[in-house]
């Protein structure tokens, strides 16, 4: 890996990961950014890297000498270091309370439920209050309520809440671990129709495929 140069923005990611979401809200604060793909049986875990995220997890994001990892941090940083682009409330306005409430719902609840799915693992109900979301009908409700609410998730603009939440909505009914609702169906399909999503998701496609063709 190259060293990035004073202010430069780099993104460490592969094309099937989390890092589609950070590369999505990259192309939406329309700043010139550099891309680090890195592969999961190498050079994620390779020592330059461990050194950027001692987890060998992906994705992270270099911003000069600032380093930031989880996808949802990744998101909420960017929005602040460039307000120009709108991706959140401003300091001080009461909508940065639902701001953070969905961006945070989605990245805890939402991803451990989730993810709990898609691994066959059910909450017992008697083991529930142990849980920090409970159940998975209940997360998939609130999830339901909060999209169906208005057009976006805070107020009449989108932002990075949206990005992030629908992300996880799109991940979710692509694969089987959310329920094939209408307002999820509906909430993605008119997020994923943004412009800065098609750029984000061709160069990732086509990063994704630079990769396979490498491997075979």
């Amino acid at each position: 890996m190259t060293e990035p140069m004073t202010d430069e923005l780099v993104l460490y990611t592969n094309p099937m990961s989390r890092g589609r979401i950070a590369r999505w809200m990259l192309e939406e604060t329309g700043e010139p950014y550099r891309t680090e793909i890195l592969h999961y049986a190498s050079t994620m875990k390779a020592p330059a890297y461990l050194a950027v995220n001692p987890m060998g997890k992906v994705p992270a994001l270099r911003h000069g000498d600032a380093v930031v990892t989880e996808t949802a941090a990744i998101c909420a940083y960017l929005a602040d270091a460039f307000p120009q682009a709108k991706l959140a409330p401003p300091p001080g306005d009461r909508l940065r309370a639902p701001y953070y409430r969905w961006l945070f719902f989605s990245a805890g609840p939402v991803e451990a439920a989730t993810s709990n799915k898609a691994l066959g693992f059910v909450v017992p109900p008697e083991r529930e209050r142990m849980i920090g979301y409970g159940n998975f009908a209940a997360v998939m409700n609130t999830l339901e309520a909060a999209v169906t609410h208005g057009p976006y998730l805070v107020g009449d603009a989108f932002t990075a809440a949206d990005l992030y939440v629908g992300a996880q909505i799109g991940f979710g009914l692509m694969f089987g671990s959310m329920e094939k609702r209408p307002a999820f169906e509906q909430y993605w399909q008119r997020l994923s129709a943004r412009p800065a999503f098609l750029r984000a998701k061709a160069l990732d496609d086509a990063a994704a495929a630079e990769l396979k063709k490498g491997a075979g």
